[in-house]
């Protein structure tokens, strides 16, 4: 049986999406991007017919990554009213980021437990990556957001790659989706006075030393700094 390729092109003909499986997986994406972004601002109405006229895509594929985004807790669903950008506010950051620290460390212990040569290299090649990103922030760090976000990501996955248990890097991979919004304000909203990348060689080096009380107080206090930058603007906020 041969795939079938979408290609998606613009009003001129030119190709729009290449690499994206599918229509549905391109509105996804297209939406994800602008609700992070902050294009599509917290608790606003998302109007099927002004997105299709936004994104120039149908309904029902609008309908289906629209509740692909509910399961990521970006849209809330209003049954026969439709959909809405999931509101941000202090107290949801204060829950993700407390059940967060709780499956971060426990998969952080475990992975110290049993990470290999193999598990270290690879946490040294994720830093690696992300030091050259933040190496950059100060030129534009609205520009460079999605990037680093992609490589944050990728390093503190490597920290926990070791883990075992599925459901933990399950849920902790729920947790650390949801906070990704929190995470792109504070970034663009400027560091505050903190020092991001030396927050993550020193968490690199206290997990590599194999000293997991240092490394998980150096995790939390990773994600509480987080949530003292965001929460003045979400108190402020409307």
């Amino acid at each position: 049986m041969t795939a079938t390729v979408i290609v998606l092109r613009d009003k001129k003909g030119n190709r729009r999406a290449e690499g994206a499986k599918t229509l549905i997986e391109y509105a996804y994406q297209r939406l994800r991007r602008d609700i992070l972004g902050g294009a599509l601002p917290p608790g606003g109405k998302l109007r099927i017919e002004h997105l299709r006229g936004r994104y120039e895509i149908g309904s029902s594929t609008l309908r289906e990554a629209l509740t692909l985004l509910v399961a990521d807790a970006l849209v809330v669903s209003e049954g026969q009213r439709g959909f809405r950008v999931a509101p941000i506010s202090l107290e949801d950051l204060q829950d993700v980021t407390r059940m967060r620290k709780m499956m971060e460390c426990l998969a952080l212990r475990d992975s110290i437990e049993r990470g290999d040569d193999q598990w270290e290299a690879g946490i040294l090649a994720a830093h690696h990556r992300l030091s050259r990103i933040e190496e950059r922030l100060s030129d534009g760090a609205e520009a460079m957001a999605e990037s680093w976000e992609n490589r944050n990501d990728l390093f503190h996955k490597a920290l926990i790659s070791a883990c075992t248990s599925r459901r933990i890097l399950h849920f902790r991979d729920i947790l650390y989706h949801q906070s990704e919004r929190y995470r792109r304000f504070s970034l663009m909203s400027g560091p505050g006075g903190r020092d991001i990348h030396g927050e993550h060689r020193a968490i690199m080096d206290a997990t590599l030393a194999r000293d997991a009380a240092v490394a998980c107080r150096l995790v939390e206090e990773h994600m509480d700094k987080t949530l003292a930058a965001m929460a003045p603007l979400l108190a402020a906020a409307p």
